[in-house]
């Protein structure tokens, strides 16, 4: 899938479940949950993965993670437990080339074999 999908969420001409949104970072249900609740959190300034985000914009990753436990206290998740999840290129699953972090609870979540996300 293209990356535009996320440009074109974040420009209002696909709607999306928007859950969070502040200048740095914008996140929304997946459209395809594998948990209860499942989350993408995307930052507004595109790379294509966390390992460009690391190398060109380090202080995106930060401005994630802070969105990524704002919402996660809000929504009790501090208490209850979530996992985050990113995939980065083809082989890991990221099929989406647009840095995004996953964010899933609201259930026992099983172990990390081989699962798709």
């Amino acid at each position: 899938m293209s990356s535009e999908v996320f440009e074109l969420i974040l420009q209002g001409k696909i709607p999306a479940q928007k859950v969070f949104e502040n200048e740095f970072v914008f996140a929304f249900k997946d459209i395809h949950p594998l948990a209860n609740i499942h989350i993408l959190f995307i930052h507004k300034q595109k790379t294509k993965d966390l390992q460009e985000m690391m190398t060109t914009h380090p202080e995106q990753i930060q401005q994630i993670m802070m969105a990524i436990a704002h919402y996660a206290r809000e929504m009790g998740l501090d208490k209850s437990g979530y996992r985050i999840v990113s995939n980065v290129g083809a082989q890991a699953g990221q099929s989406v080339f647009y840095t995004h972090i996953h964010l899933l609870a609201g259930e026992v979540l099983g172990g990390f074999g081989r699962v798709k996300i």
